[in-house]
């Protein structure tokens, strides 16, 4: 959701997935089919191994990384039935990160 120096690339990348997903989400609605996009912050993974998380959450407001869990859960939730009349979203999972 925001781009870094250094990183123009992978930016990019992800504002072409934003796009596409809200457009196809209007494309096949009326089939009733949903599309959302999930753009995780930083989540205790393999990729944040070597981050200084102590130092890192000083700028979350919630001051901690993201567990894989949290994503998950959003996620089952998004491809339920409970979450059938949201459509061309992106769901920020980021403790508050670019609120």
């Amino acid at each position: 959701m925001m781009g870094n120096a250094g990183q123009v690339n992978y930016s990019a990348a992800k504002a072409g997935v934003i796009g596409a997903t809200k457009a196809l989400a209007k494309e096949i609605a009326k089939r009733n089919v949903t599309v959302n996009a999930v753009a995780p912050g930083f989540i205790e993974t393999d990729m944040t191994a070597d981050f200084d998380q102590k130092e890192m959450s000083r700028m979350i407001p919630m001051q901690r990384f993201g567990k894989p869990e949290e994503v998950a859960a959003a996620v089952s939730f998004l491809v339920s039935e409970d979450a059938g009349y949201i459509t061309g979203n992106v769901i920020n999972i980021n403790g508050g990160l670019f609120c």
